[in-house]
């Protein structure tokens, strides 16, 4: 949307849906402890203060939570179930925050019914809000109060291209009320049209028109205090998204080919992090047992190290339990005409290396276990593009299985819940791996969690 929300306004909104919420939760308090007397008999619900303490999560972080969801973004451009899928998803969000505090707070639940009738009170009052929102804006729009005024310069060809990727709303919030062809008209045109229709936007759109003109615009925007917007399209890009930063004191246009270092990012270490220390933990009893079999079912370490390539291809020790004969790295070579992967990994069905022991233990997945260690060491994520050997990826030959390095390595991926061995050529790994890369989330990566245990559990296509 060329004429992005007014941050002002946005945190106007948030501070309207926190207080609607709360609102909302002691409208289903009051409605629980005053109306629904068919209940009176059955459960005794206390008083709303002792219910405080869910106040404390719900007004601060579910605004938050939405925001996360995108829920406040293009609202004219969504359908309410689509508002309502997100709300759905910062739901889901709020009840782990509301769980935390019950498991590691002690916090009690005084009534499980006042969070039922929350939760289907809050998503219509949040579609309520945003559908009346929607309806102001409308109206304002339908009365000419709103677009915009925006001076569009560059090369006529991308103007106008510009001007028909935007939607029907995009075009409802600008007004265009000069165009100049930098190609041909002098820069003083451009100024005279600067202080001709006191815009405060000037949007600037070419391919091949002279970066000095570029420049000279620029300059001439900023010596009026006009902001400069300047459309990528002078250097097209398939999948990179250009953001903007700043390298020491040199502004820098940046095209990211992967999620950018946010704090989804960050939830997301933490979350691994957390998650193979209680990982460990819990297995604790369960890792020693199968240590024991392995160095006592055949000779050599319980433990099976390799390097591995990380984020970026950087070289780290993977662990997992030995699988194969202690030998089997000096006997591969022996196998490679029996490779049933095309491309550079080396996958057999039936590879002579592998011990009985080690035959169930890649069947459940419990040779992979002794990662958590390179998780909690932060070499590897819970989800990510399985780490291959360092000799595997140089022989990569073409550039764009590289991409899958761009993320960190993971336990599990779209790879290991959409086929696993039944995948033998490896360009359809990379796909995976890169659909992964190119639509990452937090909630991408809960599902292929929750879709991989059925997987281990079940041994769907692991050999």
């Amino acid at each position: 949307m060329l004429a992005q929300r007014n941050e002002i306004n946005l945190e106007l909104l948030k501070a309207c849906d926190a207080v609607l919420l709360g609102l909302t939760f002691w409208a289903a308090h009051f409605l629980r402890f005053h109306q629904m007397v068919v209940l009176d008999g059955l459960v005794e619900i206390e008083a709303f203060p002792s219910f405080i303490w869910m106040l404390a999560i719900i007004i601060p972080f579910t605004p938050f939570l939405l925001e996360m969801q995108d829920f406040y973004n293009h609202p004219l451009e969504k359908t309410a179930w689509r508002s309502m899928q997100k709300i759905a998803a910062a739901g889901m969000w709020l009840f782990v925050f509301l769980a935390a505090g019950v498991i590691f707070l002690r916090l009690e639940v005084p009534s499980r019914s006042v969070l039922i009738l929350f939760a289907c009170f809050a998503p219509c009052v949040l579609i309520l809000r945003e559908q009346l929102e929607i309806f102001f804006y409308l109206r304002k729009a339908r009365a000419g109060k709103v677009g915009e005024r925006v001076i569009l310069a560059g090369e006529p060809g991308c103007m106008e291209t510009l001007l028909e990727s935007l939607t029907a709303v995009q075009k409802m919030e600008i007004q265009v009320v000069e165009r100049i062809d930098l190609s041909t008209q002098p820069i003083q045109d451009f100024v005279s049209a600067l202080h001709e229709h006191s815009v405060g936007r000037v949007v600037l759109a070419f391919k091949s028109v002279d970066l000095k003109k570029v420049q000279t615009a620029i300059e001439a925007c900023e010596a009026e205090g006009v902001d400069a917007w300047l459309s990528t399209e002078f250097i097209p890009t398939s999948i990179a998204k250009p953001t903007f930063s700043s390298l020491g004191m040199r502004p820098m246009l940046v095209f990211r080919n992967k999620p950018a270092a946010t704090w989804p990012l960050f939830v997301k270490n933490l979350i691994d992090r957390t998650g193979a220390l209680l990982g460990l933990v819990l297995l604790f009893p369960l890792l020693l047992l199968i240590a024991a079999a392995v160095k006592v079912t055949s000779p050599g370490p319980a433990i099976f190290r390799q390097r591995r390539a990380g984020l970026h291809g950087r070289s780290f020790e993977m662990w997992k339990f030995r699988s194969m004969r202690a030998d089997a790295e000096q006997n591969k070579s022996e196998l490679q005409s029996f490779n049933e992967m095309k491309g550079p990994v080396f996958k057999m069905q039936d590879d002579p290396r592998v011990t009985p022991l080690g035959r169930f233990l890649r069947k459940t997945s419990i040779d992979e276990f002794p990662q958590l260690v390179n998780v909690l060491r932060g070499d590897m994520s819970l989800v990510g593009p399985r780490p291959l050997p360092t000799y595997e990826v140089a022989q990569f030959e073409e550039a764009v299985h590289r991409r899958r390095l761009s993320m960190k390595p993971g336990l599990t991926c779209l790879w290991q819940i959409q086929g696993r061995s039944s995948v033998v050529d490896f360009s359809d790994w990379v796909r995976m791996d890169l659909e992964y890369i190119d639509n990452w989330s937090l909630f991408l990566d809960i599902y292929i969690i929750l879709r991989t245990i059925p997987t281990v559990l079940l041994g769907i296509g692991a050999r």
